[in-house]
């Protein structure tokens, strides 16, 4: 389970330079707005827009822009109608990719994509070509400080997550996706110390990749997150901690 967190901790590096750009500011922005869409205007009411609006405040987002983009959501301005796609393919060595995106214009969406993908030896696939590979699964992580990995599990399948584990910088629950904002909450009530929770790909095989490969998987995943249009990216590499650092 633990080989995800390679790439987390690259885009957790990444946040930061985004958002000076205001990349990441472009990308929560359509995420509220496809939020109050779906699930209405009232986070108390839409878990999706809540947690929205908690990594937006997170991301210090401007307020006034999380506002418009809730009443675009909610049709009481104008505004950009986001469809919700997500495209499987093939990186460098064969490794699988699944790109979650948000698009205006889909043609100019898998257009690049599919650019992006060619230009370091990948391509599209068909859906469903590559997501039997992975497993969607909800993962929370717990701060270290003051607790313990015996605590956390007991309190964790208390509130009906599945498993823990100690990483390096935290406890890892992992639990149904579906859930994984209802046990956060549960474990913050407490005394636990919530540092995320999301519902990640987790891959069920890897691939081993080294020298070209590995260096053109990390810049295929720097572009394809950079894209205006994708909100996740998902994939299967295996590269070892030292040279990811490295490239990263």
């Amino acid at each position: 389970m633990a080989g995800h967190n390679k790439w987390s901790s690259i885009k957790h590096r990444k946040a930061a330079v985004d958002s000076k750009r205001g990349k990441l500011f472009t990308k929560l922005l359509k995420e509220i707005t496809v939020a109050a869409r779906i699930g209405g205007g009232d986070p108390d009411g839409n878990s999706r827009l809540r947690k929205a609006l908690t990594v937006a405040r997170t991301g210090n987002v401007p307020a006034d822009n999380v506002d418009r983009a809730i009443k675009r959501g909610t049709g009481e301005l104008a505004g950009v109608e986001y469809t919700e796609i997500t495209y499987e393919g093939y990186g460098p060595g064969g490794a699988a990719v699944i790109i979650e995106t948000m698009t205006d214009n889909r043609n100019r969406t898998v257009g690049e994509l599919r650019h992006m993908l060619a230009k370091f030896n990948g391509n599209l696939g068909e859906a469903g070509s590559v997501a039997w590979m992975f497993e969607k699964r909800g993962i929370i992580a717990i701060e270290k400080e003051g607790t313990s990995e015996e605590a956390v599990m007991d309190q964790a399948l208390e509130v009906g997550a599945e498993d823990v584990s100690e990483e390096d910088e935290c406890f890892e629950v992992v639990c149904d996706p579906n859930q994984v904002d209802a046990i956060a909450d549960k474990l913050k009530e407490t005394g636990l110390t919530v540092a995320s929770a999301e519902a990640l790909m987790i891959p069920q095989n890897t691939v081993k990749l080294e020298g070209r490969q590995a260096e053109s998987m990390i810049k295929l995943m720097g572009f394809i997150e950079d894209h205006d249009d994708v909100q996740n990216v998902w994939a299967n590499f295996d590269i070892d901690d030292e040279l990811i650092e490295k490239l990263a």
